[in-house]
């Protein structure tokens, strides 16, 4: 089974111009009046972006398990909206104005690398602003080319220097840096709940239906032989963020006939954390397309 592209049509498209605004208005205005923004826009996308309205009522009636209202998607607007602004105070200055609660961050303390596999829930850069705030400690980003160059975008508004933490994926070094920076004690993030046309799915119970997860974050995670963790950055509201982690698979002592087996245990843990937190806490999923669709290819991959 083979991936799609269609989260390339939500409205995460516009972010490089909602954060210029947004550093423009922070700049100007600072946080809490800044904020006041964040109304219109949310209401703008609520108007004006019919698919992604309709992607967010769907995704969170199955969420919160009951019908969802208007408010309810305005509100996921209004989140989506907020983690945009905070960006920009998470990347020019994360220990300023945003508060994070990070129950598990002896991770950070470890000396050795490891992997952490997220999702489009909340915001990485809180957790990689936890990494700043911890002995240093980098968080790279392992993604594809197109991914990268929209969030080189982004980073070359708010904060060049962390474009460095991006390794971008199918050029000839990228596993090579992502191994010298492992073994320098870096976290390597990649998020496993898109895909791109040629992406190879597997059909993971999700929400009460089966949606197909992209095998290569898993596949990459195993070539890299390191343990491997669930991670989210999770909005809470106002100046708040709490960075989650949980371990899903150790791939140090895989051998080859166990990698596949092991690689479906850890997309099966995954899928059932992100299924976990999205029903904890619903509004922070950013995935405004209709994730449920089945890509047009044969033969999908069921999961074990």
């Amino acid at each position: 089974m083979t991936g799609h592209g269609d989260w390339r049509s939500q409205p995460e498209r516009g972010s490089p111009r909602l954060l210029r605004l947004m550093l423009w208005l922070s700049r100007r205005l600072g946080r809490r009046l800044s904020r006041l923004a964040l109304y219109p826009i949310a209401l703008y996308f609520f108007l004006f972006a019919p698919s992604a309205r309709r992607a967010s009522h769907a995704y969170l009636a199955r969420a919160l398990n009951r019908p969802a209202r208007t408010i309810d998607v305005l509100r996921h607007f209004l989140t989506f909206a907020s983690t945009i602004h905070d960006r920009v105070y998470l990347l020019d200055n994360p220990t300023g104005a945003i508060t994070i609660d990070c129950p598990h961050g002896s991770l950070f303390d470890a000396p050795t690398g490891a992997i952490l596999i997220g999702a489009h829930l909340g915001s990485f850069e809180a957790l990689r602003a936890i990494g700043k705030g911890k002995a240093q400690r980098r968080v790279s980003m392992l993604m594809h080319a197109d991914n990268a160059k929209k969030i080189n975008a982004l980073l070359a508004i708010a904060n060049p220097a962390a474009a460095d933490d991006i390794i971008v994926l199918g050029q000839v070094d990228s596993m090579l840096t992502a191994q010298t920076r492992l073994a320098e004690g870096h976290l390597i993030g990649m998020l496993a709940d898109r895909s791109l046309p040629g992406d190879t799915l597997r059909l993971c119970p999700f929400l009460g239906t089966p949606a197909g997860f992209a095998l290569g974050p898993f596949r990459v995670a195993a070539l890299l032989r390191q343990p491997v963790y669930f991670m989210a950055g999770l909005y809470l509201g106002g100046n708040r963020y709490r960075v989650h982690f949980e371990p899903l698979a150790d791939f140090t002592h895989t051998d080859r006939p166990d990698r596949t087996r092991a690689i479906h245990r850890a997309q099966d843990r995954y899928v059932a954390l992100l299924e976990s937190h999205c029903r904890a806490y619903p509004y922070n999923w950013f995935n405004f397309y209709d994730f449920w669709a089945p890509p047009i290819a044969p033969n999908p991959e069921p999961a074990a």
